[in-house]
């Protein structure tokens, strides 16, 4: 199982001290927190995708490549990549460079993203969000499997004879994730190709992400890909420690009631009850986390949200340090147990280069 972070890159005022970070500050912040994240011993690291105030990061492949430079171990993966408003040439042809940067070291999570005045900013409409994310996704899986492509589509341009370059790294496509909150349209999409599905939980109560997670594992397995419970899927989280909770809950109470997401809302008691969100020790994170197999299954991939709502750099270290040091590796062991053998381990680049050089070449037309 991989434990990582992602971060959505949000520039938030600090309401405790009034402090507001520039874009140049939080890009040196994020690159100084994708590697901490490694150095405490995590798995992954997923950089999200705006293109708006109050966020910073519109090209994570770029901060990604330059994180492949910087780290050794570290998965670079994205949270996520908008599928809908980039070109699936363009995508192609950028994480297939980041593949070979990164010497695999990567994935990418796909979703159409919620905020309606990015799509005409790049000729779409949000109202096509899931056709364009289906049309789009099924062209970059060709241009990644084909190395010559013939194409005509709605949403875009036809291409003849067309190569994306460079090809995939060992002639394996990145490993793709598919994200969503609360489109069973994106669930079917990953269950239909055998991709991994990411619920982002964390503002939904478990009962809505136990609904999606089923619903993308029933569909797994009706298209062939293995049993219900073999199917890829990982969670989001949110968390805030400290040694002991009640620390926890004075330090973070004025980042939650200020948040430009869920605050001047729900109070912050009434949301960890509700939703994902732990805020306490390191053993409350370690219980609610495990508490997430109850409702999912065995599961391959947990992400934590560690640097928003103004938060300063020198508590988000910190919260890593409590992360990697004291709540992975007792989630590690925890998860481990009773876990069958034939539950999958996330995927990486090894393991689907092996796969794929043992396994008989299909096409996509041929997964029924």
């Amino acid at each position: 199982m991989q434990f990582g972070i992602f971060s959505v890159g949000d520039i938030t005022t600090d309401p405790t001290t009034g402090h507001t970070p520039t874009d140049a500050s939080r890009l040196q912040d994020i690159l100084t927190i994708a590697q901490h994240a490694e150095a405490v011993g995590l798995d992954v690291f997923a950089m999200g995708e705006h293109h708006n105030p109050p966020f910073f990061p519109s090209s994570p492949v770029a901060i990604n490549s330059f994180l492949a430079a910087r780290t050794e171990r570290i998965i670079l993966s994205t949270a996520t990549t908008l599928i809908t408003t980039n070109d699936p040439v363009r995508l192609a042809e950028d994480y297939a460079t980041l593949q070979h940067l990164s010497g695999g070291r990567m994935d990418l999570t796909l979703g159409r993203g919620n905020t309606g005045p990015v799509y005409p900013w790049f000729g779409e409409d949000i109202r096509q969000g899931i056709p364009l994310a289906l049309e789009k996704y099924a062209l970059l899986r060709r241009l990644w499997r084909e190395d010559v492509v013939d194409w005509e589509g709605e949403f875009r341009t036809p291409l003849q004879g067309f190569t994306a370059t460079p090809r995939p790294l060992d002639g394996t496509p990145p490993f793709v994730w598919h994200g969503s909150i609360r489109s069973p349209e994106i669930a079917e999409q990953a269950a239909f190709y055998g991709d991994g599905f990411f619920s982002n939980h964390i503002f939904w109560p478990a009962s809505h992400t136990q609904k999606m997670v089923a619903f993308y594992r029933q569909r797994f397995e009706h298209y062939g890909h293995g049993r219900a419970d073999q199917a890829i899927v990982g969670l989001g989280g949110q968390v805030f420690m400290r040694k002991n909770s009640q620390d926890a809950v004075r330090e973070f109470r004025p980042y939650f009631d200020n948040a430009p997401v869920y605050g001047h809302g729900p109070s912050l008691e009434d949301f960890t009850s509700q939703t994902p969100l732990t805020v306490g020790s390191p053993q409350e994170v370690i219980d609610k986390t495990l508490g997430f197999r109850n409702y999912v299954g065995d599961y391959q991939r947990q992400l934590f949200l560690m640097d928003h709502a103004g938060l300063p750099l020198k508590t988000v270290l910190e919260q890593l340090d409590l992360l990697g040091e004291e709540v992975v590796p007792v989630l590690r062991r925890e998860f481990a147990k009773g876990r069958a053998a034939d539950i999958p381990d996330a995927p990486t680049h090894r393991s689907l280069a092996a796969a794929s050089a043992s396994a008989p070449v299909l096409v996509d037309s041929e997964v029924k």
